[in-house]
């Protein structure tokens, strides 16, 4: 997955993604809500949009995740 790429699909759908450099670590916050719980951090591209799914899905598809880990 490409940075860009996941920017450009959380932007779509209404987050801001932020890659700080040093260390390298990619940050993530709901845009039109101020709750602070709607925002995190991520150590990989990979992990931020799995962050971005889960919450957009309000952690709908965790239990599956879970599972697929396991195998």
């Amino acid at each position: 997955m490409l940075w860009t790429e996941i920017r450009s699909w959380a932007k779509s759908l209404g987050y801001e993604t932020i890659k700080n450099k040093e260390p390298v670590e990619y940050s993530w916050t709901k845009l039109d809500d101020s709750n602070p719980d709607n925002s995190g951090v991520a150590p990989s591209v990979s992990k931020l949009a799995k962050a971005i799914y889960n919450h957009y899905t309000d952690n709908k598809w965790i239990d599956h995740q879970e599972k697929y880990n396991e195998e």
